[in-house]
This record gives C-alpha cells, structure tokens and sequence, in this order.
C-alpha cells in the first residue's frame, strides 16, 4: 500500500480498541469519531443549522485555540480535530461546558479533509504546532505536504486562508520547500519570527499551551498565511 493510501476513498479507518473511545460516546451530541464525520461532507451548514462561515482547526491539542476563538466568534461554526484519544477526551469535556455550540469535535486526521469537507465549503483552516516529525526517516509522515495542499485546496473557498504556526526549523523550511512551485495559493505572509516582526497580527494573538512553552524557551515563532486561489 502506498505512503499516501490514508488520502484514499478506500482508506481503512480506525481501530476502535483505545478505551477512551467508548468514553467519547457520551458526547456524541457534539463529537464525530472517524468515518461519522465523513457522512457529513458538504453538508456541514446543515450540521449547524445555519450558513455561517466554516472554519476548521488541524490537531487542536489541549484545545485552547478552539475554546478562546469560540467564544470570540459565536456567529461563526467551528470543527476541530485531533487524532489522539485521551487528549480527546479532556478536551471535551471543557467544550461540554460552552453554552454555544458553535463547533462539533472530530476524532480523525487532518490527511481526511478532503473526505470530512466538501469542494468550496471551508473558510480558514488553521494548522497550528504540528508533530515536525523531526527525524528523517519519518519526515514522510508530516502532514503538510502535495496530497494536503491538493485537499487544502479543494476544500477551501476562492479566498479562504490556510493559517500555520510552528516552532520547528526544520519542518518551517520543509514548508516552504512544498510551496515553491505552488501557484494555488498566495503567501500574504511568511515570518521567521512573527512575534517580533507582526506583534499585532491575528496570529500573534493566541497562545496556545504549546507555544507558551516554547517562547518560554526563547524559540521563534514561523508562520504562513495561504490564500487560497481558484
């Protein structure tokens, strides 16, 4: 089977053996594990019962990315995922608390987008501290790479924003790398340090846990903003 057989329709999905996933079941009014998101493609305004803008987050970690810009942007629908099953789990039972539920949670991965979202139906997407998959041997599992670019693309609205933040070197340089004979997409800003050089930018407005530790530790912050073009 191929390294990019997870981009296929045929993609065997999940085992279901991890405990937390049973446990996931209690929160199904507002979580969607693995091929259950999928059922949805397309369709997501009929999810939230409106046609408000449609934004999605790529490994939402400890989730405070999603809780603060959930809460900031209550007319606007959210989906947020992440592949681990006991971060899952905590995670959700701080967004069983939010009163709004402008958002639904997925187990999955973020190599499924083109098959959770339908062409044109994404407003932003953001990618923030992604495993850089640091040794060599294993940088072919990084996500940000052609077969996520094509479906970035697909999925996304002529306009719509791809965001990444990351504190790692050498997965920024491999970003970059995959962007240089991409004409999909327009780079409206690329920054080796954005807290110095764009203090005031969106980006530079959320903190998550991850990132906290890694100013704390005086690493500069990369980042990229796509613009996605049809």
């Amino acid at each position: 089977m191929s390294e990019n057989h997870i981009y296929r329709e045929d993609f065997k999905k999940f085992s279901r053996k991890n405990p937390y996933d049973e446990k996931l079941k209690a929160f199904d009014a507002f979580v969607l594990r693995d091929e259950e998101a999928e059922t949805h493609k397309g369709a997501w305004s009929k999810v939230f019962g409106n046609p408000n803008p449609l934004n999605v987050e790529i490994g939402v970690g400890y989730g405070e990315f999603m809780l603060e810009w959930c809460g900031n942007n209550p007319n606007e629908n959210f989906v947020g995922l992440d592949h681990r099953f006991k971060r899952s789990f905590h995670l959700v039972k701080k967004l069983e608390k939010i009163e709004n539920k402008n958002f639904r949670y997925l187990r999955g991965r973020g190599e499924r987008i083109e098959f959770i979202f339908g062409e044109n139906e994404v407003d932003n997407i953001f990618y923030f501290f992604p495993d850089p998959w640091p040794k060599t041997r294993h940088n072919k599992k990084r996500l940000f790479q052609k077969p996520f670019l094509d479906a970035a693309h697909k999925v996304l609205k002529n306009g719509g924003t791809l965001w990444v933040k990351t504190d790692h070197d050498g997965y920024f340089e491999w970003m970059n790398d995959a962007l240089k004979d991409e004409t999909r997409f327009e780079i409206s800003l690329k920054s080796h340090d954005l807290r110095h050089e764009y203090p005031e930018h969106f980006l530079s407005q959320y903190t998550t846990k991850f990132e906290k530790i890694f100013l704390s530790q005086g690493t500069l912050i990369k980042a990229l903003v796509l613009k996605n073009k049809k």
